[in-house]
């Protein structure tokens, strides 16, 4: 490991080794792509031997190989067992979509002094005075991300949203461009941190999801909670703690628990049990809190001031989870020193992400919404609320991931005025939803996502709300939920335009009739 061996550090750098020696590349993504591409532009030396071990590879990923190979990198592509690489490496960044129990990981941490993830290797690289905001969670952490990152911004900081949104870690890093690193970060990358240590570090929510990578919840639990290891080591880091979520509640009780002088840093949750109304100050005794305040402001309590960051009326983004991901990003942002005037221009100046509860067009006075990104059913729940008093006609479907759909059942009898169900999914979906119609709520099936739009905008009249919510993943029509959301926006368009041109055409008639007539 690397503690066995004498390493000396860039004094620039936050923890970047002067030599990196033999370092292997473990997988061709995106980022693992960006990180051969920084390595090789390091100088003379400070890199012995690149190596990349890659899956299957196709015509893209071959003339790539062939580019980085010319210029001194070794690529092998179907290769399952690194210790056929040649010698010990002294490092190896892993790609995210390689699972740390694969028998691909394993052979790497066997052939390797220690496997780090790109976020890790790209924080070891950064400048020593730059700032990281770390931001996690299994729902909003894109969100967050993005508004938090916008909010920086719009105070003059040189702020940049990257890891899973935008650029990679480690091309902002290379870029030079950016002080403050606002990094969505998922388990996947988590797992294979070591020494990363955020300024603030931001735990959304924790519910199951992607178990088969991390073969447990508390296997995935355990890397989303590494975000917070070594927040000790930074002076003045604050944690920011999703407290409405059961599970980091837990964890906020567990840090109250600790001295300052134990734990470390300060913590900021935010809400309660009892929703995001809950000052956990009073509740229980917390120093800090984050809470939307009974004047309808977002406040932020840190270190003895508390502050209003704006107010809940004032956000473009919808629904009761869009102000949490709203009172995090505040609290990030004040946990940073940025004056809350700054945060709340921020806050409202900040416009909905494509595919997160999106306005997409009105058909006939129907508005339709695109919230494709929304794969689990937490996600739908959060969706579901955000309408009320609305209670939209929700699409729901796609490539089942086997959740359980009773909460979702319950949550369209409060809040949906009809289901419309579609895809792969449909077979298990309508018969657990069909229970609804006899509270009224039609159910319907469909085929496809197009003809899914179609029966929802046929139960539907003007002043409705439409949202495609799937609950599902998308790979039984699309590639990506992005496609989905892009191809679902476009269809919306045609509609919208059809329903136009059918009303214009209906105007005409009737002035025609009408002009016929007085001539009679």
């Amino acid at each position: 490991m690397e503690g066995e061996r004498d390493v000396t550090y860039l004094p620039d750098r936050k923890r970047a080794p002067e030599k990196l020696g033999r370092v292997l590349v473990l997988g061709l993504g995106k980022s693992g792509r960006a990180c051969v591409e920084y390595l090789l532009a390091q100088p003379e030396g400070r890199v012995s031997e690149l190596c990349v071990a890659a899956g299957a590879g196709n015509d893209d990923a071959r003339t790539w190989a062939q580019h980085v190979q010319a210029r001194g990198a070794r690529v092998v592509f179907d290769c399952e067992d690194v210790s056929r690489l040649g010698d010990a490496f002294d490092v190896c960044v892993a790609s995210p979509g390689i699972s740390q129990f694969s028998d691909f990981y394993q052979s790497a941490a066997h052939a390797s002094a220690e496997v780090i993830s790109e976020v890790e290797f790209a924080w070891r690289e950064s400048a020593a005075g730059a700032r990281w905001v770390a931001i996690t969670g299994t729902n909003g952490k894109t969100t967050t991300t993005a508004l938090t990152a916008h909010v920086l911004k719009e105070c003059g900081l040189r702020a940049s949203a990257v890891g899973n949104i935008g650029d990679t870690c480690i091309e902002a890093v290379a870029a030079g461009a950016t002080d403050v690193f606002v990094a969505e970060v998922s388990s996947y990358q988590l797992a294979s941190t070591v020494n990363f240590a955020p300024d603030v570090a931001v735990v959304l929510n924790i519910t199951p999801d992607h178990l088969k990578w991390h073969r447990s919840h508390e296997n995935y639990a355990a890397a989303k909670w590494k975000v917070l290891a070594n927040l000790h080591t930074v002076p003045g880091a604050v944690a920011v703690l999703d407290a409405t979520n059961d599970e980091v509640r837990a964890k906020v009780r567990e840090i109250k628990a600790l001295s300052r002088e134990e734990r470390g840093f300060d913590y900021v949750p935010v809400g309660t049990a009892s929703g995001l109304r809950g000052d956990m100050r009073a509740a229980c005794g917390a120093e800090n809190a984050a809470f939307v305040g009974d004047d309808g402001c977002l406040h932020v309590a840190l270190r003895g001031a508390e502050v209003c960051t704006g107010a809940v009326s004032d956000l473009q983004i919808k629904g009761a989870h869009n102000q949490g991901n709203a009172l995090a990003a505040a609290a990030a942002a004040a946990a940073l020193g940025v004056p809350a005037a700054g945060i709340a221009r921020g806050l409202a100046s900040f416009p909905p992400l494509e595919h997160r509860i999106e306005p997409c067009g009105v058909v006939g006075g129907v508005e339709c919404y695109n919230d494709s990104k929304a794969t689990n059913v937490d996600a739908v729940l959060a969706a579901l609320a955000a309408f009320d008093p609305a209670r939209p006609i929700i699409l729901l479907g796609g490539r089942d991931k086997g959740t359980d759909l009773e909460p979702l059942v319950e949550a369209c009898r409060v809040h949906a005025r009809a289901v419309v169900c579609f895809g792969e999914s449909e077979p298990r979906f309508t018969p657990a939803f069909k229970p609804l119609e006899a509270c009224g709520i039609p159910v319907e099936r469909a085929g496809g996502m197009a003809s899914a739009l179609d029966a929802a905008l046929a139960l539907a009249q003007a002043g409705d709300v439409v949202v495609l919510s799937p609950a599902c993943a998308s790979f039984d029509e699309f590639s990506c939920f992005e496609e989905r959301g892009d191809v679902f926006k476009a269809l919306v368009r045609e509609r919208a335009e059809r329903a136009a041109g059918a009303a214009t055409s209906e105007s005409a008639a009737f002035e025609s009739a009408a002009t016929s007539a007085a001539a009679e």
